[in-house]
């Protein structure tokens, strides 16, 4: 599956292979500590910018409170 910026793909499969690799042979064996942090990070910088770049941050925010959420972007580098 592709990211919602192709430049950002690249990071999302390694994101996803990472998390799959952790959770199958780490996380199902009771080691809970996670280990792709870094690659997470990384990921989650390049959404961000996605998402300011196609003017989608606003709206995203504005919808926040009316489903509930109470996750906050807290990074807003």
């Amino acid at each position: 599956m592709e990211s919602i910026d192709k430049k950002c793909t690249p990071l999302k499969r390694e994101y996803d292979e990472c998390f799959n690799k952790w959770y199958s042979e780490k996380f199902l064996d009771g080691k809970d500590t996670p280990s792709c942090t870094l690659v997470f990070q990384t990921y989650q910088k390049c959404l961000r910018q996605a998402l300011k770049d196609q003017g989608l941050t606003k709206m995203i925010d504005d919808a926040r409170p009316a489903i509930g959420s109470v996750f906050t972007d807290n990074d807003n580098q």
